[in-house]
């Protein structure tokens, strides 16, 4: 792997890191594509993702993929705290 980067997310609670690693985790045990690889940790309140990519173009594209995933999870927690 050429190409790295490594991402640390913070949450409002413990219970929101725990949901985002679950419906995260689903897709690093099955990607895409084999031109990068995730790694998701939790620890309290702190989600890292560090990824591993083949170039800097798979890099971004995982990157963007997991970013508007994590994106897509906050806006429901918005909509649930209104409900």
């Amino acid at each position: 792997m050429k190409a790295k980067a490594t991402i640390r997310l913070k949450f409002l609670t413990e219970q929101q890191a725990e949901t985002m690693l679950k419906s995260l985790k689903i897709e690093t045990e099955h990607p895409t594509t084999v031109r990068s690889h995730t790694v998701l940790q939790k620890e309290g309140k702190h989600l890292t993702l560090k990824v591993e990519a083949k170039d800097t173009v798979a890099l971004r594209a995982t990157l963007n993929a997991y970013l508007r995933w994590v994106n897509s999870i906050l806006n429901v927690f918005r909509v649930l705290e209104t409900q």
